[in-house]
């Protein structure tokens, strides 16, 4: 495998670069210096010195998006339940620098919300995704861009659909951003009322004027099978009808009718089905209008199959793609204990000794990999469209999952990435990335030389193997981000 991968390297050193993605604007090119990154951490620091991936290096693969020179030291100076608390809260944690450049993106802070359907799509696309890596890349509050990723999976939005092209940047600012470590019941209303939602789901068609209109079930089924209780959460079909019942009304203002206040939200009293229903067992009295709303939610949110399925995620991203079933049972009773917060629910998580114990046991998705490859290496980069078209390549371009259910966490469906991996590793070891730099000399002197390189990168001290092909390789840089070790956390 070594030797295998040794030859890739050296044979693609002069490869080249792939093609890279068109349609850079020009406001994303005058913004370019500004969002290259600082150099992060690449003064003197300590990598790993055991033979085994330590507590910390594991702590620091799972709730951020990989390890950045100097990271460990920040986390040993805290301990680790101290610098898991602070992730936690990351109220606490100033992070001037990454929100300072975010605000360049000037769509991503358009309000009023309709001002957003002014924008070229392309341009909002672009602003959106450049703030994703970048948050991602820099920020200090890493736990919650985890959160932030995570959610925006569980709550995925394609904004090809419809004015969700236009809507996303609001839906990512106001109901992913908000809400992605505080009360599940919040981020949910806030989805359900998301403008950008009820257009990609046709919650704004949703409506029953007379007794011969149908409701439409495409949002309630998905508010059922993907945003709480799970394909297996003992719901019926009778049930999405019910819950398709409660939710008519809700509309979107569309800018080929209304002057003002475009995109809002709104509920049209006179498209709702006023009548009595019932859900999962429960029934729902007539009269509520807007009410029915909040009673589905409450009966979703409190419904023990919810916890369930939302802990089996959760233990999958942070333990294992088979989540062990302890682990699951203790984050879905403190789930249903503190009625959904997700704060608290981590908590139990990272506390549990599952979590501790499964160490590099993941494989990177592609996004993961790429951005831990520009934090590990304390690189500087615009995020700029030949790394936009690189995660697009590996099938893991931020925003643009077609269905519902999101980006798939468990590794089977990325295996056929690694040959695109390699690539990235090659071409942006050997500076062939237009907008991202990386020094590897720098880096390699701030590591103590070699062997402390490829201790920062495997997360533990090289083999003698593993030694070996590093001194034989043309490309040590690229031969580390392109192991097996890298692309597991």
């Amino acid at each position: 495998m070594t030797t295998t991968r040794r030859r890739f390297l050296q044979a693609a050193t002069a490869s080249g670069a792939v093609a890279g993605a068109a349609g850079f604007s020009l406001l994303s090119r005058a913004l370019t210096p500004l969002l290259m990154g600082p150099d992060d951490g690449l003064a003197p620091f300590h990598p790993p010195d055991t033979s085994e991936m330590d507590e910390a290096t594991h702590v620091l693969n799972r709730l951020s998006f990989g390890p950045r020179p100097g990271g460990r030291a920040e986390l040993l100076k805290l301990g680790t339940q101290g610098w898991i608390q602070q992730q936690l809260h990351p109220e606490s944690i100033d992070d001037g620098w990454t929100e300072a450049r975010t605000r360049h993106f000037e769509a991503l802070n358009v309000w009023p919300l309709g001002e957003l359907l002014e924008y070229n799509a392309k341009e909002l696309l672009d602003q959106l995704t450049r703030a994703k890596i970048l948050r991602a890349v820099h920020s200090r509050r890493q736990l919650q861009e985890v959160m932030v990723d995570f959610w925006s999976d569980h709550f995925n939005i394609d904004p090809s659909k419809g004015d969700s092209k236009w809507l996303k940047p609001a839906d990512d600012k106001t109901v992913i951003r908000a809400h992605a470590l505080g009360k599940f019941r919040g981020l949910l209303k806030a989805s359900a009322l998301s403008p950008s939602m009820l257009w990609y789901l046709d919650g704004r068609e949703n409506r029953r004027a007379s007794g011969k209109d149908k409701p439409n079930e495409n949002y309630a089924r998905e508010l059922l099978e993907l945003h709480t209780l799970g394909v297996d959460g003992g719901y019926t079909q009778q049930d999405v009808m019910e819950v398709a019942r409660c939710l008519t009304g809700w509309t979107v203002r569309p800018r080929d009718k209304a002057r003002f206040a475009v995109g809002k939200v709104e509920f049209a009293a006179g498209l709702h089905d006023n009548g009595s229903k019932t859900v999962l067992g429960s029934a729902i009295p007539a009269g509520l209008g807007a009410g029915d709303l909040d009673r589905v939610l409450d009966l979703l949110c409190q419904h023990p199959a919810t916890a369930r399925y939302l802990a089996v995620k959760l233990c999958r991203r942070f333990i294992a793609d088979q989540p062990p079933a302890a682990a699951v049972q203790a984050v879905a009773a403190t789930f249903t204990a503190t009625t959904g917060d997700i704060r608290q629910t981590l908590q139990t998580l990272f506390a549990h000794p599952e979590f501790m114990s499964a160490r590099g046991g993941k494989v990177k998705r592609p996004f993961h990999f790429v951005i831990s490859s520009l934090r590990a290496t304390g690189a500087r980069s615009d995020a700029g469209p030949v790394l936009q078209d690189y995660l697009l390549r590996m099938g893991h371009a931020p925003f643009q999952y077609p269905t519902p259910d999101g980006y798939p966490e468990e590794a089977q469906p990325w295996m056929a990435t690694l040959l695109w991996r390699w690539k990235f590793a090659l071409e942006f070891a050997g500076q062939g990335l237009k907008g991202t730099r990386v020094d590897p000399g720098r880096l390699t002197e701030a590591a103590g030389g070699p062997s402390g390189l490829a201790a920062h990168f495997l997360g533990r001290q090289p083999t003698p193997a593993e030694t070996d092909a590093l001194t034989a390789s043309a490309q040590p840089l690229g031969l580390l981000l392109a192991s097996p070790a890298f692309q597991v956390f």
